[in-house]
């Protein structure tokens, strides 16, 4: 039997940025757990926005065809799936919220075509920001919470770093960074757990 797979979503527009930095650690800590890991980074994926059609509450299906199905593949496969983001005025950045709403499919599954849920899976979030905002992180947990609801996954931790705006500046919070990584390491070894 494969090892189990860890899929990492990249919410950033910025690539390799504070927020994919702390994906890359918490990766690397399912990687040392024994999982496989893959990473999607949403700024490379050439998706569109759902059009609120409907579509997919007929057949359980996007009717975009879009490099999405590569995305649902990931998906399905992954044993467990972490999210990744900056917070852009106290939300998820308008492409990592594009992908988030291509998630209806898994949805009208459940919702209205009454299909069985997806099993349950591990799940992550990370999220970094400048600071100041009043608001905080709430408003970009929520709909990556609503999503992982969606998907089957059981928030194994979340780590949530403030002050840092400049590109490299996660790199001044190493304990962000090693928690990004124990996060991983728990997710990995859940996923290995419910694997076997």
């Amino acid at each position: 039997m494969s090892q189990p797979l860890v899929l990492g979503f990249a919410g950033s527009p910025r690539r390799h940025g504070n927020s994919e930095q702390m994906l890359d650690a918490c990766l690397s800590g399912a990687e040392g757990a024994g999982t496989r890991v893959h990473k999607l980074a949403v700024a490379e994926l050439a998706i569109h926005p759902c059009r609120g059609c409907g579509g997919c509450s007929l057949t359980g299906e996007c009717v975009i065809h879009d490099q999405m199905s590569e995305v649902y593949e990931a998906i399905d496969r992954a044993s467990a799936i972490v999210f990744s983001s900056p917070v852009y005025f106290s939300s998820v950045p308008g492409i990592m919220k594009v992908l988030l709403d291509r998630m209806q499919p898994y949805w009208a599954r459940t919702h209205v075509l009454k299909l069985p849920r997806p099993a349950r899976r591990p799940g992550g979030i990370l999220l970094v920001r400048a600071g100041g905002d009043p608001y905080g992180f709430v408003a970009a947990e929520y709909p990556l919470k609503s999503v992982s609801a969606v998907l089957g996954l059981e928030i194994a931790g979340e780590v949530k770093v403030t002050d840092v705006d400049a590109a490299g500046a996660v790199s001044r919070h190493p304990a962000a960074l090693d928690h990004a990584r124990e996060l991983g390491a728990r997710v990995g070894a859940s996923a290995l757990s419910g694997h076997s």
